[in-house]
């Protein structure tokens, strides 16, 4: 598949990356052995890192005795883990086309200026967590909703290192799509405890995460 960007979305990231501040390191986790989209996963995020100069790619494998899978606990591909001046848990399982593309797009942002646009008293909630939270996002490209739910979740994880935030195509992973009985998306879990469906306000989401680790 050859990855192009329409004109459109070209004018949304060129515009959208006027906000960088600090550089950002977007890791690329692929496979020489057999993966759907590793390829334009990688692509992707090269086309993506060519509109700014504050962004460097990482290209790593993702074997079991990978260095940098280890480092950053990767266990599935094709993958990408975005980081600012700091280490957040951003990452994202699957390529992110379509909807999700925006996404990763503003993610990075956030990574580089370290801050996101979250109501007072939702970030004052979630900041307050002192437990480890891994939330799955489930998604697919064609969802428009979906990237509420992966935009929630990362911005959590700028707030607060405790979270661990995945965007997960749920089409390229079946196995753990049937494992969590995804049938709508986005579905979201949190800590293998709590699960839900839908683009749901901010609020309600840190709710969730606060059941999930009482």
């Amino acid at each position: 598949m050859v990855v192009e960007l329409p004109p459109d979305v070209a004018r949304y990231i060129k515009d959208t990356f006027s906000k960088l501040i600090n550089p950002v390191t977007l890791y690329v986790f692929t496979t020489k052995n057999h993966c759907l989209y590793c390829n334009e996963t990688l692509e992707i995020a090269r086309i993506i890192a060519e509109f700014s100069h504050l962004i460097k790619i990482e290209e790593c494998e993702c074997t079991t005795d990978s260095h940098m899978a280890k480092e950053f606990n990767i266990d599935k591909h094709p993958a990408i883990v975005v980081h600012g001046r700091e280490k957040y848990g951003i990452r994202f399982f699957g390529i992110p086309s379509g909807y999700e593309l925006g996404s990763l797009v503003e993610a990075i942002v956030d990574a580089s200026r370290g801050e996101t646009e979250i109501p007072p008293d939702v970030k004052e909630l979630v900041r307050s967590i002192d437990k480890k939270v891994h939330i799955q996002v489930f998604v697919t490209p064609t969802c428009p909703y979906c990237p509420i739910a992966v935009r929630a979740a990362h911005k959590f994880a700028i707030l607060n290192r405790n979270i661990l935030g995945d965007m997960i195509e749920a089409i390229e992973f079946p196995d753990l799509s049937q494992k969590y009985m995804v049938m709508a998306v986005p579905k979201i879990v949190i800590n293998e405890k709590v699960t839900f469906e839908g683009a749901v306000p901010e609020m309600f989401f840190a709710q969730k995460i606060i059941e999930a680790i009482e």
